[in-house]
């Protein structure tokens, strides 16, 4: 796929690799982007890539794929159902991940 910008590159992760859940929360502005509809921010970003590990980058929109929300009311809300969907899709290798899903606050 031919990616608007480098996954590893200034715009995509900052001058350092940044994988998953963080490329994504990065791309919001906690203060001022609330609530947020998903379908904008797919819109918006849609084409990205996300590195999910060192050898797998997906886009933004096939985490999308299985996101249930239309709106998130604020950032924890927007993280934890990207959680949700990153560990159902097998996009979360962080130790212990499966742990948390199902869970709620």
């Amino acid at each position: 796929m031919d990616w608007p910008h480098d996954p590893d590159g200034e715009e995509g992760s900052e001058g350092r690799r940044k994988y998953g859940h963080a490329v994504l929360a990065k791309k919001i502005d906690e203060d001022e982007d609330f609530p947020l509809s998903a379908s904008e921010y797919v819109e918006q970003y849609g084409d990205h890539p996300v590195r999910i590990d060192y050898e797998t980058v997906v886009s933004v929109e096939e985490i999308f794929e299985n996101v249930e929300q239309e709106e998130f009311a604020d950032f924890v809300e927007f993280h934890q159902e990207l959680g949700r969907v990153m560990r159902e899709a097998g996009y979360w290798f962080y130790e212990g991940a499966d742990e948390f899903v199902g869970e709620t606050a």
